[in-house]
């Protein structure tokens, strides 16, 4: 049995950088997604945030010198901005702002959010769409759920 999108079903979009929560308004057959909140956070490019060159160790008695790979920010920040939503929508799930939700984000944000995600919320998790839909408008969106939905 596939998942469908009832009546006041939430929708979670992400990226690693902006995430929609959207709320259904309708049935499956004819979605209706609104808007209830938009979280982004600023995330510059990692050279941007990065303040040092590479850092460099003797490999030993020899003369020879390794460069040491430097933290990637710009990833650690989106990787971060996954643990957020994750502790919101628990928050969310516990107040019981909702009863059903899904899971539409990029895969690797996906992953990010299943690792990081509350049991609480896991149970009510009726179905993810690993798909970047952040940047498409709600009608596009609606579209595109519900033919996933339906595919699944």
């Amino acid at each position: 049995m596939s998942a469908r999108l009832t009546k006041g079903t939430w929708v979670l979009i992400a990226d690693g950088e902006k995430a929609l929560i959207l709320e259904n308004q309708t049935d499956h057959e004819n979605p209706y997604l609104t808007v209830l909140s938009k979280e982004e956070q600023e995330n510059p490019p990692d050279h941007a945030q990065s303040a040092n060159r590479r850092g460099r160790f003797n490999d030993g008695p020899s003369v020879h010198r390794s460069a040491v790979e430097d933290t990637d920010w710009h990833q650690l920040a989106k990787d971060r901005f996954a643990d957020d939503l994750a502790d919101m929508l628990y928050k969310k799930a516990h107040k019981g702002a909702f009863k059903d939700i899904v899971l539409v984000a990029s895969p690797g944000v996906l992953g990010e959010l299943r690792s990081k995600m509350h049991q609480e919320v896991e149970h009510k998790v009726v179905a993810e769409v690993p798909k970047t839909l952040t940047n498409h408008n709600l009608d596009d969106i609606e579209k595109i759920l519900k033919d996933e939905l339906d595919a699944a």
